[in-house]
């Protein structure tokens, strides 16, 4: 009898055709979900026959209770070579094996730039006044080249991110609370002295860091209202960084120009959440890691670790 295999939020449909599963021949009985399970108890009745399960991201968390009521499971493989949602002790200690994904940062930076791109030109207002016979020409453009583009987190994306600010003849300043004044000669960027700094300054904040107990709600109110406003917010990394509430307080009272967002506190959005209808606001549906390569890489490496498990010497193992 085939071993089943489940792929959790294959929203797209694409999970089976972006690699090659008939590697796995009759070995392995995949069934995509392109639902999202909401609720624990969803997530549970719904993988209770499956002793491999393939997720996407940070989507789905797994928590000890999961792995307690999934028996039979086995085998979790999760794209990218980190991930904050799945409990690794308690995968071990029930003796499920996790293992992990290349993921490439081009995509989330060709996205940031997107959100920034589209913020500044107005893109969505004036495509749809365009197609529905509005205005002809309703917004004034924001320029780039000689402002400030200020980023918080300088890695592999950060980084990347300022290069392409300053092909656009943007003054780059980068802030963390681990970065060095090498780290940011080595970009070639100008470090702010102080977080306060690089929002008072910037014309365009963009986010790019990793979330932990220093970074969670690093942007709230007070930070915030730092900023120009005339200045711009991009977030394509955590949602927990920017205090949602206080970030739709600015957008409604236009204590900023506007943000550019593919990050959310509940993914999928809620049919009535408020940044659904959030003035000010160009919003993606976590769209920072979606892209034809990076499909299969994520799905292409999940055949090879299933592959692997199945011949006892797993690979890319995580914990």
């Amino acid at each position: 009898m085939a071993v089943r295999c489940a792929v959790l939020d294959d929203f797209q449909g694409v999970a089976t055709t972006a690699a090659d599963w008939s590697v796995l021949g009759g070995e392995v009985a995949v069934t995509s979900f392109r639902e999202h399970f909401g609720t624990e108890d969803e997530l549970v009745a719904a993988l209770e026959e499956f002793e491999l399960v393939v997720t996407l991201r940070e989507r789905v968390p797994f928590p000890a209770s999961v792995f307690a009521r999934l028996p039979k499971l086995r085998l979790l493989v999760a794209s990218g070579m980190r991930n904050s949602v799945i409990d690794l002790a308690a995968a071990a200690g029930h003796g499920v094996t996790v293992c992990g994904t290349e993921s490439s940062s081009t995509p989330p930076v060709e996205l940031t730039w997107a959100l920034l791109l589209g913020l500044a030109r107005g893109l969505v207002a004036e495509s749809t006044a365009l197609r529905t016979g509005g205005p002809w020409q309703s917004t004034v453009g924001a320029d780039l080249a000689g402002r400030r583009l200020g980023l918080l987190g300088l890695g592999k994306i950060g980084s990347r991110v300022a290069v392409v600010g300053q092909a656009f003849g943007m003054h780059v300043t980068a802030w963390s609370q681990n970065l060095t004044p090498a780290r940011a000669a080595e970009v070639g960027v100008e470090l702010a002295a102080a977080k306060e700094e690089l929002l008072e300054s910037s014309d365009f904040v963009s986010v790019h860091l990793a979330l932990g107990d220093r970074t969670r709600g690093l942007l709230g109110a007070p930070e915030l209202a730092r900023m120009k406003p005339t200045a711009y917010l991009v977030n394509t990394s955590r949602a927990a960084i920017v205090d949602q509430d206080a970030l739709l307080a600015a957008l409604h009272e236009g204590r900023i120009a506007g943000a550019g967002v593919d990050v959310f506190d509940v993914e999928p959005l809620p049919a009535d959440h408020p940044m659904r209808t959030a003035p000010r606001l160009l919003a993606t549906p976590h769209l920072g890691y979606v892209s034809r390569a990076n499909y299969a890489t994520y799905y292409g490496q999940a055949v090879e670790a299933i592959q692997a498990y199945l011949a006892g010497k797993p690979v890319r193992v995580l914990g």
